[in-house]
């Protein structure tokens, strides 16, 4: 990033997240950051903590060290942490808490404790702050939310089908569900930002079909559009096949083959797209290291479908793919929330 200059609109943007967070004056409040943490966005959320009158502190840990076979990127596990007990009694002691690690905390092995010490977490994405100045949250982006996790839960079943061959079955009964609105005004929860997307997480044995990626669908892990179609055949929750010719399917067959662990095969989570004011161009506009890619799992109307580590179904792995998919109909029970791509 060439650009170092806090931009008062910036500033403007992380403290109207912060204020629907409920931040007060004088409140503890820990800014988690890492060494290669964006050094602009720890600015900016620090500006905004000072014009709240929060008594706040940098909490800085040093980036691990790679261990993964190949590079590991958009997991939203951050294992900066590491368990560490200093810095676990640290965020404890904070009410509030703003993560701006590399990976995040939102599949973190230690959040269950953060969390059960009654802070709330906001997690800020990875982003360019002009993708997180177009994406301040609003109160429609809460009652969307709301509203779809209502309807997740409630499913028993769920098909997603495209005209592209897509025809995925995934069963919903007992799967967790979360919708994130972009804030966290509560004890106890976390949210990440940008936000405005729905996920659930199968249980083992939900998932079956085929999923077909089209030109023009988006691999995030990869931060690149699909240029030729990829079919992928589900068995069992798995991976079993991977049709495709060009590179981004031999890509994807050699990265999860470089795992060599069954899990990076599996389901993750499903879900779909609720921020209308999110981009499907966004990519497009951003160096790769300028960018998370969160605008495009927030897409209204994608089918997010993601692989790897799945705690309600007992797997775990580092190998990840969040896939953005578009121009599917995504029906619950057989309702549709999704029709062709459009949010209904």
């Amino acid at each position: 990033m060439t650009i170092l200059h806090l931009e008062a609109s910036w500033i403007e943007a992380f403290e109207s997240v912060f204020r629907r967070c409920r931040v007060a004056p004088g409140e503890a409040v820990c800014l988690l950051a890492e060494s290669r943490s964006r050094p602009l966005n720890i600015a900016l959320a620090e500006a905004a903590l000072a014009r709240l009158g929060a008594r706040y502190y940098r909490c800085t840990l040093p980036t691990p060290r790679q261990t993964a076979p190949v590079p590991v990127r958009s997991t939203g596990a951050s294992r900066a942490i590491a368990g560490h007990p200093a810095v676990l009694a640290g965020l404890a002691a904070s009410t509030f808490i703003v993560d701006l690690t590399v990976e995040g905390l939102l599949h973190a092995p230690e959040l269950k404790q953060i969390l059960g010490a009654g802070s709330r977490v906001l997690m800020v994405s990875n982003e360019h702050p002009d993708a997180l100045e177009r994406l301040v949250p609003v109160d429609e982006d809460e009652s969307a939310a709301k509203a779809a996790v209502k309807r997740a839960r409630a499913a028993k079943s769920m098909h997603v089908a495209s005209a592209a061959g897509t025809d995925l079955h995934v069963t919903m009964e007992g799967a967790p569900t979360v919708g994130v609105w972009g804030w966290t005004d509560r004890p106890g929860t976390m949210a990440h930002w940008p936000g405005g997307i729905v996920v659930s997480f199968p249980r083992a044995g939900s998932v079956r079909g085929r999923l077909v990626l089209d030109a023009g669908d988006v691999n995030l892990t990869f931060k690149r559009y699909i240029e030729r179609p990829i079919a992928l055949t589900i068995e069992d929750d798995h991976i079993t096949r991977i049709e495709g010719s060009g590179a981004d399917a031999e890509m994807m067959r050699r990265y999860l083959e470089s795992w060599g662990d069954r899990a990076a095969y599996a389901v993750s989570h499903v879900g779909w797209g609720l921020n209308r004011r999110a981009r499907y161009e966004a990519l497009a506009f951003y160096d790769r290291e300028d960018t998370n890619g969160t605008e495009l799992r927030a897409v209204a109307g994608n089918f997010l479908f993601s692989t790897g580590a799945n705690e309600f179904a007992n797997r775990f792995t580092e190998g990840h793919f969040d896939i953005p998919i578009f121009n599917t109909t995504i029906t619950l029970d057989g309702e549709a929330v999704v029709r062709e791509g459009v949010l209904l």
